[in-house]
């Protein structure tokens, strides 16, 4: 353990493997760091290696809970790896330069968050407060991979982890930062102590963020104060009526809408919280939403984009699947892969 940070070996991993003969699967494919080395100087090593996106995980659903809803979202990293670990590599995709780092160490602050009842006052400031401080470790470990050169790819959690990546990006990089996020939810609440719904709030108001587009935002799941904050702050969205209702855009022009309006300049990061995602195991639960496919494409179309410096997943939850935890581990999983997939499928068509 080391700066908030549990290093991977294959040995954290080889419990979640199959192999199968003639076979080369995605876990053998990966890389992974000597857990003894100085982060710092491995993460550089690695890069000159030839090492670009480096996957990260987290697991809390505090930051949900902080935001006056529902837990479960402790699983989507494990869920994530079970599938695709045992992917298999081929011609069209070949993890080699991938590492699998580890994950955030957050089992502290969740074991803290256990006891806390979020309908009391007090107990919802004490959840909020667990959110600043793994906000500080987030930051921390990632400003280290951004340092290197490296893109990281952040699954599990709640989308208040978007604060930490954002603030990591920003300070690494010297400037404010750009972000593109595919979400029911413009997670643009007030500020009132962090949670899931005000991360990119946050990190507008401390400088981290310039510019903003949300992809699908919800005309029912957000109230005046986030639509007002959205037009004072000069950013934007493209609603989900908008693209599936009354079908004024097609998703391909909401994204391109969007990506058009950012610097080429600045750092962008791609957010997709699942919830958008019809079905799918999450801790804000819809059949109002849009399909695998269309995320998996939102995903494509921004991971193309040259000045593209990350990709984060959150609000899996598959212990809310109404089958039970076990449906909701494949579901959730398979979602997973399947969009850091593309992200990675469009990086390599950039080459």
């Amino acid at each position: 353990m080391r700066d908030y940070l549990y290093v991977y070996s294959e040995a954290d991993i080889i419990s979640l493997t199959t192999r199968r003969e003639n076979e080369l699967r995605y876990w053998q494919s990966l890389t992974f760091l000597d857990p003894n080395a100085d982060l710092d100087v491995a993460l550089k090593d690695a890069a000159a290696f030839g090492i670009k996106y480096v996957l990260v995980g987290i697991n809390e659903d505090f930051g949900p809970r902080a935001n006056c809803g529902k837990g479960g979202a402790t699983l989507g990293w494990q869920a994530f790896l079970q599938r695709f670990l045992n992917l298999p590599s081929n011609d069209f995709l070949t993890p080699n330069n991938v590492l699998l780092l580890g994950e955030i160490d957050c089992d502290d602050l969740q074991e803290q968050s256990a006891s806390l009842d979020n309908t009391k006052p007090e107990q919802l400031t004490s959840l909020r407060q667990l959110c600043e401080q793994l906000d500080e470790r987030i930051a921390n470990v990632l400003s280290k991979v951004f340092a290197a050169g490296l893109e990281p790819i952040v699954i599990g959690g709640g989308h208040n982890n978007c604060y930490g990546i954002l603030k990591a990006l920003s300070e690494t990089s010297n400037k404010p930062c750009q972000a593109i996020n595919f979400d029911p939810h413009a997670d643009f609440r007030a500020l009132e102590g962090r949670h899931s719904g005000n991360g990119f709030h946050y990190a507008h108001n401390h400088g981290y963020l310039c510019d903003y587009h949300v992809v699908g935002l919800h005309e029912q799941k957000n109230n005046q104060a986030i639509l007002n904050a959205l037009l004072e702050a000069k950013y934007s969205y493209i609603s989900y009526q908008d693209i599936l209702v009354s079908r004024k855009y097609s998703l391909t022009q909401a994204c391109e809408i969007g990506l058009n309006r950012f610097a080429q300049s600045t750092p962008l990061g791609v957010e997709v919280d699942v919830d958008s995602i019809s079905y799918m195991p999450v801790s804000a639960f819809t059949n109002c939403g849009f399909s695998v496919g269309d995320a998996e494409h939102f995903v494509y179309l921004s991971a193309q984009q040259t000045n593209t410096h990350y990709l984060h997943l959150c609000e899996a939850a598959p212990a809310n699947h109404p089958q039970g935890v076990m449906q909701g581990m494949l579901e959730a999983g398979q979602v997973l892969s399947g969009l850091v997939c593309s992200y990675l499928r469009a990086k390599k068509q950039q080459v």
